[in-house]
């Protein structure tokens, strides 16, 4: 993949999670405020002040995410970003991490 290409399916999978999350802040209990500068998403719990940040690696090519949880690495393949560790994928990983930090439970799905 092209750093260019790269590029354009990291900020629609940005543009993507914070989307989702923004809809869940208004329709449901979760009480998040996403902030996007440039390549970085973060995303802050409202509630208990912790955050999930997501950023893109151009040189790496991957998604990082750092929760509460620890740091994460998700490379794309195809049309997902599978976490370089364990396999999940990151719309999964994403869920359980906010569900974990929001204190309700959260799905967040990849529209590809």
């Amino acid at each position: 993949m092209t750093e260019s290409e790269f590029l354009k399916q990291a900020e629609a999978t940005l543009d993507q999670i914070e989307a989702s999350l923004e809809d869940l802040a208004d329709t449901s209990d979760l009480d998040v405020e996403c902030t996007r500068s440039g390549n970085v998403l973060e995303i802050e719990f409202i509630d208990n002040g912790s955050k999930i940040i997501v950023n893109s690696q151009a040189p790496m090519q991957e998604l990082w995410v750092a929760a509460k949880s620890g740091g994460f690495h998700f490379k794309a393949t195809g049309t997902q970003w599978i976490n370089t560790r364990d396999g999940a994928e990151l719309f999964a990983a994403l869920s359980e991490m906010v569900s974990k930090q929001g204190g309700i439970p959260v799905v967040l799905q990849d529209a590809n």
